[in-house]
């Protein structure tokens, strides 16, 4: 961007820790259903990092029509919904995995890592996003001189 052209982005940050085995927790009553909700999100967080994964690994883009997984579902959950651009669009994104060296942790430890490794195949292509304060591109500001 050149004079008068401000660059535009957004940070999103996320704790996904909620993923509780109710048995385990021992919820009961509006607990034990948020606990439900925060887990159906989970559920479509990774049907969308599978979908994703998939597509990643086979160098296709998520809007190819071309490719072998043609719908990511992201309007499933309002979670997928909010992590839309992150995931699948033009970001950057990083995901931090935290595991527990305890035994009774190891098969949410391992689940973990299994879902950190789907998420480390997703492609995106991060490019600037270049506003115009005078309200038109660089191109037209030029043919208009």
């Amino acid at each position: 961007g050149g004079p008068g052209a401000a660059i535009r982005a957004k940070l999103t940050l996320v704790d996904l820790a909620g993923s509780e085995r109710a048995k385990r927790t021992g919820a009961e009553g509006a607990r034990l259903r948020e606990g439900i909700n925060i887990n159906k999100g989970l559920f479509v967080l990774g049907q969308v990092v599978s979908a994703l994964s998939e597509l990643g690994q086979g160098g296709a883009s998520p809007r190819s029509s071309s490719s072998a997984v043609s719908h990511i579902p992201y309007r499933d959950s309002k979670l997928t919904r909010l992590l839309q651009d992150s995931l699948g669009g033009n970001s950057r994104t990083v995901m931090i995995a935290c595991v527990s060296p305890a035994t009774a942790n190891a098969e949410e430890s391992v689940n973990t890592l299994r879902y950190a490794e789907r998420t480390r195949n997703i492609k995106n292509l991060a490019v600037r996003n270049v506003v115009s304060s005078s309200g038109c591109s660089a191109a037209e500001a030029a043919a208009l001189r």
